[in-house]
């Protein structure tokens, strides 16, 4: 009987396992299912971009999968159950699994917020961006929108809010220092781009409830807005949590180097669902950087686990953070591979290119995972129930 690899979510991560999958397995020994919610691949790195008006090309997963072996159901997951290693759709069906490839990826979190579920948007999801992008577009000339969150989603979306819409009043709410993980170079930048787009900024500044009209922060002062942006964190789907995986604080599930779970041998976690260690032993932080070498590890563990092959090493670093700046400007910063900040950046048109470039390279991956040729499965390799870091 064929082996039967299930990959739950198809973003970056699980989009890239699956292809890569496909590539390393023969399509005689395996069969490999993508489930997702979405029939179409989200460009979640592009998610600012249709907020404020812009569309992203349409890329249907079974149009990206076509010809690769990779069989597309469209289906959200209800549950995991590990046990008997099977997984329940909301459609009522349910699939089976010999090794599960868990990518459910993340969302916006409230951090325990009030108001935030009920007064915030979101540009962590299609449908989140959209909705935002209808009540942007509501908006008139001089009316208020606050960016609250001073991370890498944050900046993107101010910066693109109010260069798509320089009637409005834009202003961004910052826990700590406007770019202050960045080096010297690209936090100048940083500020200077934030000028030329005229965005107010509150640094410093804890936000402790929103409301319909504005956010309050910690120290009792009202921010007003018409509208209030929530980029302030991510959480994981809690549907590992719910199951008898072991997972981290987060919610996460714990993996060891080659991305299997601690805790049962046939399951793989990648991109945000996992806890991850990279080459320097640090967890890896939730970001499609992160996310498609997971993927790569995975798929390469699994494929040499099935057909007798060696494991790959864990080599997974950073190399750089690409932060737009609108659609003519960006920064890229260069880091080490434990992802600190080097002294040096590349700022300005070149670097907005070089986002772009990156970008377009992530979506394509999806449907081109490397070149190789697949390899008949030799021997399963004979695992326990559960398994150690």
């Amino acid at each position: 009987m064929k082996h039967r690899i299930v990959v739950l979510g198809a973003g970056y991560a699980g989009a890239n396992a699956a292809g890569r999958l496909a590539k390393r397995l023969h399509p005689a020994d395996t069969e490999i299912t993508l489930v997702n919610a979405d029939p179409e691949f989200v460009e979640r790195v592009r998610l600012h971009q249709l907020a404020t008006g812009q569309d992203p090309r349409p890329r249907a997963l079974t149009d990206l999968f076509a010809g690769t072996g990779v069989q597309v159901r469209i289906a959200r997951v209800t549950a995991v159950d590990v046990d008997r290693k099977t997984v329940a759709l909301a459609d009522a069906g349910e699939i089976a699994y010999d090794t599960l490839v868990y990518a459910l990826g993340s969302a916006a979190a409230d951090c325990g917020v009030p108001g935030v579920a009920e007064h915030a948007h979101f540009v962590a999801g299609k449908q989140q961006a959209l909705r935002l992008r209808a009540r942007l577009a509501g908006l008139a000339a001089g009316e208020a929108v606050l960016v609250v969150g001073g991370g890498l989603t944050g900046i993107e979306a101010v910066t693109e809010i109010a260069e798509a819409r320089p009637d409005l009043e834009v202003a961004l709410a910052a826990r700590g220092g406007l770019g202050d993980w960045l080096s010297e170079k690209a936090q100048r930048h940083l500020r200077k781009a934030f000028d030329r787009l005229g965005i107010t900024v509150h640094e410093h500044t804890d936000i402790a409830g929103v409301e319909a009209d504005g956010a309050v922060t910690a120290d009792g002062r009202v921010l007003p807005a018409r509208v209030t942006v929530w980029t302030a964190g991510f959480a994981v789907h809690p549907i590992a949590a719910a199951s008898t995986l072991e997972v981290s604080a987060t919610g996460q599930i714990v993996v060891d180097e080659t991305m299997r779970s601690v805790s049962h041998a046939d399951v793989y976690a990648v991109g945000d669902a996992a806890f991850a260690p990279g080459a320097s032993g640090a967890p890896l932080r939730m970001s499609c950087a992160s996310g498609v070498p997971t993927a790569y590890q995975a798929a390469d563990a699994i494929a040499a686990r099935l057909t007798g092959g060696g494991l790959p090493e864990n080599k997974i670093g950073y190399t750089g953070q690409c932060i737009s700046l609108g659609r003519r400007d960006a920064i890229v910063q260069w880091v080490t591979p434990d992802d600190r900040p080097k002294p040096s950046a590349v700022t300005g048109r070149t670097a907005a290119r070089i986002k772009e470039m990156i970008c377009r390279a992530a979506a394509w991956s999806v449907a081109h995972p490397t070149s190789m040729v697949p390899v008949r499965r030799r021997h399963i390799d004979p695992v326990p129930v559960a398994v150690s870091a």
